[in-house]
C-alpha cells in the first residue's frame, strides 16, 4: 500500500479552536506544502499591515458624522519610512500639530476629564477595521457619564506615547489611545487600547493599562468596551493607572466564548491520544 505524502497530526482536530499553527502534520521531515504557503502568505499580510497608510480623512469624516469633534494631527515622523526607523519621533507631535493643539487647549481654558485618541501605530489596517466599531460600542457609555468633554484626536504615524503629549496639552486627567498593534502571523489586524492617568511627556509604560487583541476574531468590541469602562471608572476613583490597577471587571457569562468543556478529552480517538502522550 503506497504511503500518504502527508502524515496527519493526532491533534489536528484541536485546530478548530485556535488560529495558532498547531498540528500541521509533516511530509517527511518538513512542513506540508499548504501550511508552508499559508505561512508565507501570513508573513506577507503582516508586512503589508506595517506599511499600509491610514486613511485619516475618511476616519475623520466617519467620526464627525457620529456627532463628535475631531482633530487630525501628525507625529514628528514625517513619513512611514522615518516612523519605522525612528520610534522616538512617533512619540511626539510635529510643530504644526503642536501649535494647533495648543490653540485648541487655550480656547478651552480648563482641564478635561478624558482625552480620546486614535493612532495608526504598526498596523493602520487594525485601526481601519476596528476603530469605528469599537467607538460605536464605547462612546455611548462615556457620553452617558459626561466624560466626552474634549475632541477625539487622530494622529498619523503615532505611537502609544504620543498620547502623553496630547493629554498633557489638553490638561486631561486620563488619556485613552486606540492603536494598531504589531502585526502577528495570525493577526495583522489587532488593535490595542492604552489608558494613562495624568499623562505627561516621558511617562513610563508601567503607568499604563493595556487591552489587547481587539478585533473581530479576537476580543469583541463589546467586551473591550466593558473592560475599558471599568478601568476608566476605577482610574478616576483611585487616581492611578498601570501596574497598580488590575482588570477585575465582572464579565457576563454570555460574553465568554470558551467551549465550557474539556476539548482534550472530547477530541480524537482516546487510545491514539494516550499512545501519543506516552510515546
Amino acid at each position: 500500500m503506497p504511503m500518504e505524502p502527508v502524515t496527519a497530526d493526532l491533534w489536528q482536530q484541536l485546530r478548530q479552536y485556535s488560529r495558532a499553527r498547531i498540528a500541521l502534520g509533516h511530509a517527511g521531515t518538513s512542513l506540508p506544502t499548504r501550511p508552508h504557503l499559508e505561512f508565507q502568505f501570513a508573513h506577507a499580510r503582516a508586512r503589508d499591515a506595517v506599511h499600509h497608510r491610514l486613511d485619516a480623512q475618511n476616519l475623520h469624516m466617519a467620526i464627525a458624522q457620529r456627532g463628535h469633534e475631531v482633530m487630525l494631527l501628525h507625529s514628528a515622523a514625517k513619513d512611514r519610512h522615518i516612523y519605522l526607523q525612528r520610534p522616538d519621533l512617533g512619540r511626539r507631535l510635529d510643530d504644526a500639530s503642536r501649535q494647533v493643539l495648543d490653540a485648541r487647549a487655550a480656547a478651552r481654558q480648563g482641564e478635561c476629564e478624558l482625552a480620546f485618541m486614535i493612532a495608526d501605530g504598526l498596523s493602520a489596517i487594525a485601526i481601519q477595521e476596528n476603530a469605528l466599531p469599537f467607538l460605536d460600542a464605547m462612546l455611548p457609555r462615556l457620553a452617558g457619564e459626561g466624560w466626552l468633554d474634549a475632541p477625539i484626536v487622530v494622529v498619523e504615524q503615532g505611537r502609544v506615547a504620543v498620547g502623553d503629549e496630547v493629554g498633557q496639552v489638553l490638561r486631561a486627567r486620563l488619556v485613552v489611545i486606540l492603536i494598531g498593534e504589531r502585526p502577528g502571523l495570525s493577526a495583522p489586524d489587532s488593535m490595542g487600547i492604552y489608558l494613562t492617568y495624568q499623562p505627561a511627556i516621558g511617562a513610563a509604560d508601567a503607568s499604563r493599562n493595556c487591552i489587547s487583541n481587539v478585533r473581530r476574531d479576537g476580543l469583541s468590541y463589546e467586551l473591550a468596551a466593558h473592560k475599558l469602562f471599568y478601568l476608566i471608572s476605577e482610574a478616576r476613583r483611585r487616581k492611578l493607572t498601570g501596574v497598580a490597577l488590575k482588570d477585575e471587571a465582572e464579565v457576563a457569562p454570555q460574553c465568554l466564548t470558551a467551549p465550557g468543556r474539556n476539548i482534550l478529552v472530547e477530541t480524537g480517538d482516546q487510545a491514539d491520544l494516550a499512545a501519543y502522550r506516552h510515546g
